[in-house]
């Protein structure tokens, strides 16, 4: 895989920490959790593909085992608040003198700079200061947050890995490491570029939930069926519109024009009424093999088995029969192939990585012994 033999240090943190170390785990790297004594693991359930180490990081020799383990590693990932590895004598300038190749992943909240630099957040917080959430949300009601996908996995976790991935590739010019500040707000921010570049445009005169693209107009929405599913529809263009019309079993010239905003709400109304008497199987019937860009909702757990993401083989299934996306996206020559394994238990390999790493056999059982590391061996089933 394209990332074999890259060495990253991820040190334990929440859901977007996780997801970077696991986008680079799937795509080949071997990535080493650094857990906490006495930790649960990893609560967001993104360990896949990798190995756990418990080291105590408050202790000055845990701190010392981690800052040696970084002098032949090749990504250290970071999730803490800004200063937080500066006081523990672990911050880039330490690491980067002692190996001048390492990058150095900073993955925070609001960046490692600014007012709010060393603040609490979380994903709604983030979303909230990059604009992002202003923009989100039905008219005449509050904004919502999109689950916490926009700031923790998009502006944060995955921006943080294409940072990496790109100072891996700088490396091969350079030869030299660098300092990557990966924060949630920039990153979301920079995810919605285009609706920063289009803001002055028609696409966004109106209030939220009123526009083109926010759920006011009538073919940009989704609709409840008879069965109390739903339906997705996206038809924007013309041509796209004209189908779906056809497909509803209305007339083009009963309708007002499909770019009379002041007539969207009504139309809505209509369109809802129409789906409204139809399951959602029997709007798929209609609509499949169409270009009216309408399709069902589906939950999770259908989205699994429909059709089309079986034939791609979308889905892939671990050791304990638990189903998560395949890794995206799909290269030719070297896709990622995500390990099947069960996740780690916290502490698993401690003793095999820090061989790994270098350590003597006395020095990994005085670090145990006095605390430091820690181990957890998986029980034998017999």
């Amino acid at each position: 895989m394209v990332l074999r033999g890259v060495r990253v240090l991820e040190l334990a943190g929440l859901a977007p920490g996780p997801f970077c170390g696991m986008i680079l785990a799937d795509f080949g790297a071997q990535v080493v959790c650094i857990d906490r004594p006495g930790s649960a693991g990893d609560m967001s359930l993104l360990a896949r593909g990798k190995r756990s180490l418990v080291l105590d990081l408050k202790q000055p020799r845990g701190a010392a085992v981690l800052r040696r383990m970084c002098a032949s590693a090749d990504v250290l990932l970071e999730p803490f608040r800004c200063g937080v590895m500066e006081k523990l004598q672990l911050g880039p300038e330490t690491l980067l003198k002692d190996n001048p190749k390492l990058i150095y992943a900073r993955l925070s909240g609001f960046g490692q700079s600014g007012s709010f630099s060393k603040a609490a957040g979380h994903d709604i917080n983030y979303l909230a200061l990059s604009g992002v959430l202003s923009k989100i949300g039905q008219s005449g009601e509050n904004p919502y947050p999109p689950l916490n996908l926009l700031a923790d996995f998009g502006g944060g976790g995955l921006m943080c890995a294409l940072g990496i991935v790109l100072a891996l590739l700088e490396r091969t010019r350079s030869g030299q490491g660098q300092v990557i500040d990966a924060n949630m707000v920039e990153g979301t921010a920079y995810l919605s570029s285009f609706l920063w570049k289009t803001q002055h445009t028609m696409l966004w005169g109106q209030p939220r939930g009123q526009n083109l693209l926010d759920g006011g107009s009538p073919f940009y929405t989704t609709y409840k069926t008879a069965d109390g599913e739903f339906m997705a529809v996206g038809a924007i263009e013309p041509q796209f519109y004209q189908l779906l019309v056809k497909g509803l079993g209305l007339q083009s010239d009963e309708l007002p024009s499909q770019m009379s905003m002041a007539d969207w709400p009504e139309m809505k109304k209509k369109f809802a009424g129409v789906f409204a008497k139809k399951t959602r199987a029997e709007w798929c019937q209609i609509f499949d093999g169409t270009d009216a860009c309408v399709t069902p909702v589906l939950s999770v757990k259908e989205a699994v088995h429909h059709s089309h993401n079986r034939e791609r083989a979308s889905f892939v299934t671990d050791e304990e029969q638990r189903t998560s996306p395949r890794p995206a996206p799909l290269l030719s020559r070297t896709p990622g192939v995500p390990s099947a394994k069960r996740d780690s238990l916290v502490g698993e390999h401690t003793e095999e990585v820090l061989r790994e790493f270098g350590f003597s056999p006395d020095e990994i059982k005085q670090l145990c012994s006095d605390g430091v590391t820690g181990n957890t061996k998986p029980k034998a089933h017999l």
